[in-house]
């Protein structure tokens, strides 16, 4: 992992920011990601999460962005449409309870990464992540 790609206080494997209105959800993807050495971020709704990646100086603190599709407010395909157009070297990785292929396929077309249906396993969930940080990391050297 070249040295430089994650801002100076996070440490380990990156930063993560996870988007969905269940706090259960949140609560499990976070237990499971900080146990492999990510820094994490929440927001409850699109709104948030946009909030969240826009209030920093440095917008692409956020190595990986996982997102429910439906939330109120801002639902997770406005979103995803506006994370990335704003930040598109950051990977968005899909969330859903309600399999769709052709939401999901519509989503792969606008460049997400990955698409993840709940309840999570670990195993996806941190494939997903991996899959997500590599993309990444492929794309800041390539630029």
């Amino acid at each position: 992992m070249p040295f430089g790609l994650h801002t100076k206080d996070t440490s380990g494997q990156g930063r993560i920011l996870i988007v969905d209105d269940e706090e259960s959800i949140r609560k499990a993807l976070r237990l499971t990601l900080k146990k492999s050495g990510y820094d994490v971020m929440e927001a409850d709704d699109g709104g948030k999460g946009i909030e969240v990646i826009g209030s920093d100086d440095n917008p692409l603190m956020v190595d990986v962005i996982i997102c429910d599709v439906r939330m109120p407010k801002i639902n997770g395909l406005e979103a995803i449409a506006f994370f990335r157009q704003q930040y598109p070297s950051v990977p968005v990785i899909v969330l859903t309870g309600y399999p769709d292929i052709n939401l999901a396929t519509g989503l792969l077309k606008q460049g997400v990464v990955d698409y993840i249906v709940k309840p999570v396993d670990r195993d996806t969930l941190l494939a997903a992540v991996e899959k997500a940080m590599e993309y990444r990391t492929a794309l800041v050297q390539h630029h």
